[in-house]
This record gives structure tokens, C-alpha cells and sequence, in this order.
């Protein structure tokens, strides 16, 4: 199973103390030692689960010019016109639409992009850690926000942290260019992703869906695009 490289000091660190613990406690006896050291080797398994990195559909086929992939695993959180004082600035033509994702301990947290095309900005933003579920963290909490542009076709996404999320992982920059479903960070623990359209791109998904990132088509450019990279 491949693991993101983030992942391996999470998972390496406990199973030295762990395996000293295991010894001392068949030396003498201590349950508690044992008892220890098994909790720690528990750690470093949830570790390597929640570091895993799993291939994805787009990762060995090439993915609709016209569809937009989850950028996240999870549950959609919002689904339709952007939430007022969240989306970004300058919005297209007839504003922008939203499809927010959250996040579990247990999901994976690899993020893709969501669509194909050259990053034209990033930015960090820092913040609050208030629960990502919660309306108020799109514009309170620690986030970064990557512009991505194909033709006149323009996404935007954000990666949020969350109660327990402390740590963004924002593995391109401007100028780079991303395929749909590439993978491009990380976000340390439970977390949200939400993804902004321009008004012609038609939503596939609603409110309450299970997404999973490279796979699920949130959303498709209906209208032909000009000027895009094939």
C-alpha cells in the first residue's frame, strides 16, 4: 500500500518505544508496559491508515475533458450557489457555485486537483481551527486557496483545517500545470475541501453524498471551452 511520504515520521516514531515497552514488560512482568507498547503500535497502524494513499481511477485512465473530480474523500457538505462571504474574489459571470467536502479521521486525506489546468495563484490564509463541518470555518479558518485556469475555464480550491487538522500540505505553486485528479497535498487530520465553479459547470452531486477524490464526478463544463489545453 503506498503511504504519503508526510505520513512516515507519524508511523516510524512510536514503534521504537513500542517494541521497548513489549521487552520490559515480558522482562518483568508489568502489564502496564505491555499494555503501553501495544497502544503505541495501535498508533502507528491508525497512522498508516490515515497516510494511505490509494490509486484512483484517474491515476490510469484519463478522466472526461469536461468532468470535475473530487478533489477529497468524504461527505458533501454543500452543494449549489456559493455561501455568502465564502467565495472567492472576482467571481464570473453569473457568480460562482460551491460543492464543500468534509473530511473524517478515517477518510483519506491525499488531496487532487479537481480539474486540469495552470495554476495561476496560491495563497495561505491563516485562521481559526474551529470544526470543519461548521458553516463559519470557509472564511475563519487556516486554509490555502489555489486558482487554476484551462482556456477561459477557471476553478478554484481550498484546503481547510479543522478541530484536529493543523497542517496543510500545498504541494504546487504558480505556474505548474495539474491534471484532473492529480495528486497536489495533504491535510494533516480530519478536515474540509471545498471547490468553486463558474456558473456554466453543471453539479453532479448534492448535499449528503459520499465522494471519493480521483473518482466521483462533482461537476461538468456543459458549454465548449475556448482556448483549453487538450
Amino acid at each position: 500500500m503506498r503511504i504519503d511520504p508526510a505520513g512516515w515520521p507519524f508511523i516510524t516514531v512510536p514503534l521504537a518505544p513500542a517494541a521497548a515497552l513489549g521487552v520490559l514488560g515480558r522482562v518483568t512482568g508489568r502489564r502496564a508496559a505491555r499494555a503501553a507498547g501495544w497502544s503505541l503500535l495501535g498508533l502507528s497502524a491508525y497512522m498508516t491508515l490515515f497516510f494511505r494513499d490509494p490509486q484512483r481511477r484517474c491515476d490510469t485512465t484519463a478522466p472526461d475533458p469536461d468532468d470535475v473530480l473530487s478533489p477529497a474523500d468524504g461527505v458533501v457538505m454543500v452543494a449549489g450557489p456559493a455561501q455568502p462571504g465564502v467565495a472567492p474574489e472576482p467571481a464570473p459571470a453569473g457568480g460562482w457555485q460551491q460543492v464543500s467536502i468534509f473530511l473524517s479521521v478515517v477518510d483519506v486525506h491525499v488531496n487532487r486537483s479537481p480539474y486540469r489546468g495552470t495554476v495561476t495563484s496560491t495563497s495561505h490564509t491563516r485562521g481559526s481551527f474551529l470544526a470543519a463541518y461548521r458553516a463559519e470555518s470557509a472564511h475563519e479558518n487556516e486554509r490555502s486557496e489555489i486558482w487554476l485556469a484551462d482556456g477561459d475555464r477557471t476553478v478554484v480550491f481550498r484546503q481547510l483545517v479543522g478541530v484536529l487538522a493543523r497542517r496543510i500540505v500545498t504541494r504546487t505553486s504558480a505556474g505548474e500545470v495539474l491534471g484532473t485528479g492529480e495528486r497536489m497535498g495533504l491535510m494533516k487530520f480530519g478536515s474540509r475541501m471545498d471547490v468553486f465553479l463558474p456558473a456554466e459547470a453543471e453539479l453532479a452531486v448534492t448535499k449528503g453524498a459520499r465522494v471519493r477524490g480521483g473518482e466521483t464526478v462533482i461537476a461538468r463544463f456543459t458549454a465548449p471551452a475556448g482556448g483549453e489545453q487538450r
